[in-house]
């Protein structure tokens, strides 16, 4: 890519068109899926030209991914490491389980979950694209809160990112299943499965209590 287009991808007008192409796609791809969104109407629905989408992102491919980093950037933030030192252990691991449960619980993000799977029948990459780009992401970084939980002496994990997945699947419990087949969310038993999750993992790996 040249030293030209990152000069033009920096200023503001540039930017702000980067972000309205985002959000249209993010739309499109959420309410329609993958196969089924065309670059024309997102460009239609940002104010854009098709010319200017492939100038910012590529491809579809690539866009798709942008879409899907920028929706599960707000969650990647609450494992910031530089947070660590605000709160107790328990209360930063609820925090995480309480921002993860609630992103997935989103309707649009449970009917986009549900058109990606549907499509990977047909074109495994949508599915290894998703996965790269949003559920892997957030379980690196999670397993890096992790390792520096360890590293200041809070935690004892010899294997981090298994650390990482234990405590994210018992906070999803069978909230995250039930609702993919069309259960409402239950707010309450949400609230419990992530207490009990931070239970069981700070008494299975927590230095001491608290």
């Amino acid at each position: 890519m040249s030293t030209e287009f990152h000069k033009r991808a920096g200023r503001p007008a540039d930017t702000a068109k980067r972000e309205a192409i985002i959000d249209a796609a993010t739309h499109a791809f959420y309410a329609h899926g993958y196969a089924a969104s065309s670059i024309e109407q997102i460009a239609a629905d940002a104010g854009v030209s098709k010319v200017t989408i492939y100038n910012h992102f590529g491809d579809k491919r690539s866009l798709f991914t942008a879409a899907v980093e920028a929706q599960c950037a707000s969650m990647r933030n609450h494992f910031s490491i530089e947070g660590l030192a605000h709160g107790s252990l328990r209360e930063r691991l609820f925090n995480i389980g309480e921002a993860m449960v609630a992103f997935l619980s989103r309707p649009e993000v449970v009917q986009f979950e549900r058109r990606i799977a549907a499509e990977t029948e047909q074109d495994p990459d949508i599915g290894a694209t998703f996965l790269a780009a949003g559920p892997h992401r957030m379980m690196q970084t999670f397993t890096r809160f992790i390792e520096a939980m360890v590293a200041a002496g809070e935690l004892i994990v010899e294997d981090h990112q298994l650390a990482a997945e234990q405590f994210a699947s018992m906070c999803k419990g069978m909230g995250d299943l039930e609702r993919r087949f069309g259960c409402a969310n239950d707010r309450e038993r949400d609230r419990k499965r992530i207490e009990g999750a931070v239970e069981l993992f700070c008494n299975t790996y927590a230095t001491r209590m608290g």
